[in-house]
């Protein structure tokens, strides 16, 4: 059984009405629990929490060996990014609506956190994307995604016009309202309400999903995590390619969007006894009708 841990560092979504409260009751929690307890800087900025170290991302790998997310999928996502390369687990507290990644019930997070402090929990690995966008030659924007790079027309605009390539494999050149490039875990999110699949986390795979294609037999596909996917602009105006729908680069003809497998990992935390499939029934309400 891994050994206990020690300092745990709290990020919350602080735009939540009557967030502070429950922080701070998570934190007293902790502390009860023999850890030292830190809260992440803009957090408790926000909130108003006092009384604990206040710590950037930046510092959490040297100082902390837990982190606790409360909030939904979006507040975890951009954790998650800025500490994946630092190895630090998460565990998430849902506070949101679907809360797919983030998956101790808020009404219970005491009975799930007691045990997964003192090292009883299961742990899983997620794969990340990193992606990069070139431009004559020179690459003018990183960024790393957990869930997916999506390449969009704007909201005015009229339909783009995609070259994807897969290694040294030319696959197609795709007209459409944008283009999806997702993780297993980002399977879930955008690709899904775009008509892709659900990719099981442990799927060494990608999913490429057009967003209401202009040919209907542009349909999305699962592909392997070795290669990379080049996704070149043909044609489009006002068009963009959103990390995670968080950063995000504008595009002109000639671009590439290259996407690649990082090195990088997220480990995520469950309360013993966690399934992915009990996951799914519950947020997708897969039990509907079921006697």
């Amino acid at each position: 059984m891994p050994s206990r841990f020690r300092h745990a560092v709290i990020v919350g979504k602080y735009q939540a009405r009557g967030i502070r409260a429950v922080l701070e009751e998570i934190a007293h929690f902790l502390a009860d629990e023999g850890l030292e307890v830190g809260f992440d800087r803009e957090t408790a900025q926000a909130t108003g929490v006092a009384g604990f170290d206040l710590l950037d991302p930046s510092e959490f790998g040297r100082a902390c060996d837990l982190v606790v997310v409360v909030g939904g999928d979006g507040t975890m996502l951009g954790i998650a990014r800025d500490v994946a390369r630092h190895g630090l687990p998460l565990v998430g507290i849902n506070q949101g609506r679907l809360g797919f990644i983030t998956d101790v019930p808020a009404n219970h997070w005491r009975e799930a956190l007691a045990p997964m402090v003192r090292g009883d929990y299961e742990e899983e690995h997620r794969r990340m994307l990193e992606g990069e966008v070139w431009r004559d030659g020179e690459r003018i924007f990183a960024g790393l995604s957990l869930n997916d790079v999506v390449v969009n027309r704007g909201a005015s605009s009229g339909m783009l016009e995609v070259r994807v390539d897969v290694g040294d494999e030319f696959v197609a050149n795709i007209r459409a309202d944008g283009l999806i490039v997702a993780t297993p875990t980002g399977s879930t999110a955008y690709a899904l309400s775009a008509g892709g699949p659900i990719l099981h986390p442990s799927i060494a795979g990608w999913v490429l999903v057009p967003i209401a294609s202009h040919t209907l037999s542009n349909r999305p596909i699962v592909l392997p995590d070795t290669g990379e996917v080049r996704v070149g602009v043909v044609a489009g105006k006002d068009l963009s390619a959103n990390f995670d729908m968080h950063n995000l680069a504008s595009l002109l003809h000639g671009d590439q969007v290259r996407v690649r497998r990082s090195p990088h990992q997220v480990r995520f935390l469950h309360p013993r006894g966690w399934s992915y499939y009990a996951t799914l029934r519950r947020k997708l309400r897969w039990y509907e009708g079921v006697v």
